[in-house]
């Protein structure tokens, strides 16, 4: 179920009624109320996921019940072990607890692999000993949303194996805490120490985050619905006939690719955050401004925040992040990256991408200067200064350049693109017979518009927060500008480009 389609337009509602008045005015103070709202939302979760293929939901239910089994598990050990001597660690205790916590990582992981990686490397190692793979590829659907709930998962796990959180025995908690429809098939990735808790305590109803939930909906959807969805139609246009393009075209077209996947994924996350609200539920925040970074470190402690900071939470750190030498800094860095690409599908293209990355973060780690840019840019201020601006658009460009990679089918073809971009024919318009820039130049509007309020919204927490604004009709005029922009451009509602991850 698309959060931009009919289907969800109907369902939210209905969701929304039941969840506060059923559960919050029928059930009372009833001892059940808590576990019966909780059983609602996996029931809802549920229906909203299994729209797409109901085989899906007999997956997620095993993630489910694998990790919660093991925090059970893991939790009878530590039993065990307090009934020894206080100083005294029973050695066959701890290779028990370490045996439950990677018996259910290499189960959600064979999963995950399973569906999103067997064909690649089968396809890979057939094609490397000169074999054919028919009859060995699986040809199976890639279940929506894989990688983001295995790795919501996982994090139960490891902060139960590491004690940062105490394993639940309400099975009904852990499985709206895993399936949780908003934030299911695209993140935030959340943690088992923000988000469960959550579903372990009474909700109440909250009128003033509702409606804030509301606003970030709203600008959720207009970054979807009318910047990335816009510049989608143009990009895959472009992309697919490339070679009859002049340089300069093809460069704008990866800076509208940059604002498509930047719209289509944080619009995603605004409308899961948003609607998490509306039940009650608090959820990280996944983007923020990215594109006004002034270098990649800043770039990527704002873009997908919330697998960039698991990447270092569960593989940085562990390896020894930042507080080994520098070679093995270097090391677990281009580690880092390498893994995320992969994340991202399977596909030489995303390795490449990660790499790209690891490389023009380099530099940055040699001098030290990797936690330089940790404030807003020109806080406190209007305009940026001028080496401000010099900044965020040399990382602005570099960032376009890895989208290029990223959105190419192939390595070839990346670099074909980028051998037609940067050609004698730059600025040769003669090539463009086919390109229709009337739309490229409307996209673009909204692309500045976008820009604009979110720069006004920097320091804010998200882009249409304007609770603070002493205009009543300013504000009531850009939710009403916003509406009729969604609703003129969103009758033919597109997937949501992180799905495919």
């Amino acid at each position: 179920m698309l959060f931009n389609s009919i289907e969800f337009l109907i369902f939210l509602p209905i969701v929304f009624l039941l969840y506060w008045f059923v559960f919050d005015k029928f059930l009372g103070k009833s001892k059940h109320k808590l576990m019966m709202q909780n059983a609602f939302v996996v029931v809802a979760s549920y229906v909203f996921y299994g729209w797409w293929d109901w085989r899906f939901l007999l997956l997620i239910a095993l993630t489910s019940v694998c990790s919660w089994l093991s925090g059970i598990l893991m939790h009878s050990v530590d039993v065990q072990q307090a009934t020894c001597e206080r100083y005294y660690v029973n050695p066959k205790i701890v290779r028990k607890r370490k045996l439950i916590a990677a018996t259910n990582i290499v189960i959600n992981l064979a999963i995950l692999a399973t569906f999103k990686y067997y064909d690649f490397f089968a396809t890979e190692l057939a094609t490397l000993f000169g074999l054919s793979s028919d009859g060995i590829l699986l040809n199976i659907i890639l279940p929506v949303g894989i990688s983001f709930y295995t790795f919501q998962a996982l994090s139960y796990s490891i902060d139960v194996y590491r004690h940062k959180i105490e394993p639940t025995k309400d099975i009904v908690a852990f499985f709206a805490f895993i399936s949780f429809f908003p934030q299911l098939v695209a993140g935030p990735i959340e943690r088992a120490t923000n988000l469960l808790p959550q579903f372990l305590k009474k909700r109440e109803f909250d009128y003033a985050t509702a409606v804030d939930g509301c606003r970030q909906i709203l600008w959720g959807l207009f970054k979807k619905v009318v910047v990335a969805d816009g510049c989608a139609d143009i990009v895959n246009n472009i992309f697919s006939h490339y070679a009859t393009v002049n340089g300069a075209t093809l460069f704008i077209v990866a800076i509208l690719f940059s604002f498509q996947i930047y719209g289509d994924f944080s619009g995603y996350s605004d409308i899961a955050i948003g609607v998490a609200k509306l039940f009650g539920i608090r959820l990280m925040r996944n983007f923020n401004v990215p594109y006004f970074s002034r270098d990649i470190a800043e770039f990527w402690r704002r873009w997908h925040i919330s697998l960039t900071t698991w990447f270092r939470d569960y593989v940085y750190i562990p390896m020894g992040g930042s507080r080994v030498s520098k070679v093995k800094v270097i090391r677990n860095t281009f580690i880092i990256f390498l893994v995320s690409g992969f994340w991202h599908g399977a596909n030489w293209t995303f390795i490449a991408w990660g790499a790209f990355h690891a490389i023009l973060f380099m530099p940055l780690i040699l001098l030290g200067r990797n936690r330089k840019n940790m404030d807003v840019v020109a806080s406190g201020k209007i305009l940026p200064t001028v080496k401000e601006i010099g900044q965020m658009l040399l990382t602005f460009v570099l960032v376009v350049l890895g989208w290029v990679i990223f959105r190419s089918e192939t390595i070839g073809d990346a670099l074909q693109y980028f051998s037609a971009m940067f050609d004698s024919s730059f600025f040769d318009f003669r090539k463009d017979i086919t390109v229709q820039y009337k739309p490229m130049l409307k996209v673009i509007i909204f692309i500045v518009f976008m820009l604009l309020i979110e720069w006004h919204n920097r320091n804010k927490a998200h882009g249409l927060d304007l609770s603070d604004s002493k205009s009543l009709l300013a504000r009531v005029g850009i939710y009403y500008l916003l509406i009729f922009l969604i609703l003129m451009f969103g009758a033919n509602p597109a997937q949501f480009i992180y799905f495919q991850f």
